[in-house]
């Protein structure tokens, strides 16, 4: 639907930093934990082979907004799109994806923030830590839009600063004998059986959907600006991720990763085995920071999101009494389960990438498919779209099998 009055507007550069600040948050420190078994080429295929499918969904999910009036997402969509059975069931797993991960990033994060508390002298606890986070974060959603959009906009631009800063540094002592050749056992020098566990976390680290609505409104419905930030935003997502893996992978040997992730697999356990690793003290205190930041614009993203659904949902108004109810429901299940389940981080985000199949992948094939339908009558669907469809789909399917297939032990774990 076109918009009565398009100013000038603004580079896609701008929407590309959104898309990529969403993506490459806390959930990076799970992927050389995940991918361990696969190791480092299987790891960039299949890095690779996720980002292409979730950007082809969320550019079917593009072009179907784009029929519809500014501001309308998921439920709107699915509401007019696809039955009511469905639209509960994309709502339900949305829902469900935002509140586990707010509570994996509760639970990641609270070691993190205990260590450096700590180290200034004042001594908490871990449930202590991550109480005060969340209070943080939770006061800041309270507050409104603007604070959030100052907030995550600060994180965003430290967070790629440091990014650049430290592993710019960390490049440096990259071992690549122990990416390409890592010393493991005989029974362990195996990498293709291990990949397809890996794929409900890849699948998870490519999140973006949430954000497409938003653009598209960003943008005045100018689909060639909102396509560029979305394929850049991703290609930036990758380069981090692929940087990454690099320099764990490169400084951290093969056999050493099951147990980070018997320690938990959270951000705290991995920051710590790399600090074993470092020769200079200075990339040990950049990556703290860079963690820290990490971790606040996540969770500023997620609870956004899930405090933005829960508001729409419930009809809470938007007066500081109706915000602090929504806030409420928001952060104190999580916080709850976090200090009950401290050990979650993992598995939050393996459960994450499976219900964000629903949402991520089989939602906008759907719509895609039902818009066509909807809106063009009896012309014949291309090439292109059935492919992207397809493809969509087949993906989604594959990973619902590999996470029933962890789940149920039918695949080797590393």
């Amino acid at each position: 639907m076109p918009f009565p009055n398009k100013p000038t507007l603004p580079s896609s550069i701008w929407g590309a930093m959104i898309i990529c600040g969403t993506v490459a948050g806390a959930g990076m420190f799970t992927l050389p934990i995940v991918m361990a078994g696969a190791w480092y080429r299987w790891s960039v295929m299949m890095l690779m082979l996720s980002g292409f499918c979730m950007l082809l969904s969320g550019l079917l999910f593009m072009k179907v907004s784009l029929r519809f009036p500014p501001g309308a997402g998921y439920d709107t969509l699915t509401q007019t799109l696809t039955p009511s059975w469905w639209r509960k069931i994309n709502g339900l797993s949305i829902s469900f994806v935002l509140g586990i991960l707010t509570y994996a990033y509760i639970s990641a994060s609270g070691p993190v923030y205990q260590h450096s508390i700590n180290a200034l002298g004042i001594n908490i606890n871990d449930a202590e830590a991550k109480g005060l986070l969340t209070l943080l974060v939770a006061s800041v959603v309270w507050l409104g839009t603007q604070g959030v959009s100052r907030l995550i906009t600060l994180c965003l631009a430290a967070k790629l600063l440091l990014f650049f800063l430290l592993f710019g540094g960390l490049i440096h002592h990259v071992d690549v004998s122990l990416l390409l050749r890592p010393n493991s056992t005989a029974a362990q020098n195996r990498y293709f059986p291990y990949l397809l566990a890996t794929l409900p976390f890849c699948l998870a680290s490519f999140g973006f959907h949430g954000n497409i609505t938003g653009l598209i409104h960003y943008y005045q419905g100018d689909e060639r600006r909102v396509r560029r930030a979305l394929v850049f935003g991703i290609l930036l997502a990758l380069v981090i991720y692929l940087f990454w893996l690099t320099c764990t992978m490169g400084n951290i040997q093969r056999q050493d990763f099951p147990t980070i992730a018997r320690q938990g697999g959270d951000i705290h356990a991995l920051i710590q085995a790399m600090h074993d690793r470092l020769p200079q003290q200075s990339l040990g205190l950049l990556l703290d920071i860079f963690s820290h930041f990490a971790v606040i614009c996540s969770f500023l993203g997620v609870t956004v999101g899930l405090f933005d659904f829960l508001a729409d949902k419930l009809g809470t108004d938007n007066s500081k009494r109706g915000r602090a109810k929504t806030a409420l429901l928001t952060f104190c299940p999580p916080l709850l389960a976090s200090i009950l389940f401290p050990q979650g981080f993992l598995l939050a985000i393996g459960y994450a990438g499976l219900f964000a199949t629903i949402w991520a992948l089989f939602t906008p094939a759907f719509l895609a498919w039902r818009a066509h339908q909807h809106f063009s009558g009896d012309l014949p669907r291309g090439k292109k779209q059935w492919a992207a469809i397809v493809l969509v789909v087949l993906f989604g399917g594959i990973n619902i099998i590999a996470w029933l297939g962890s789940q149920w032990h039918m695949i080797p774990e590393f």
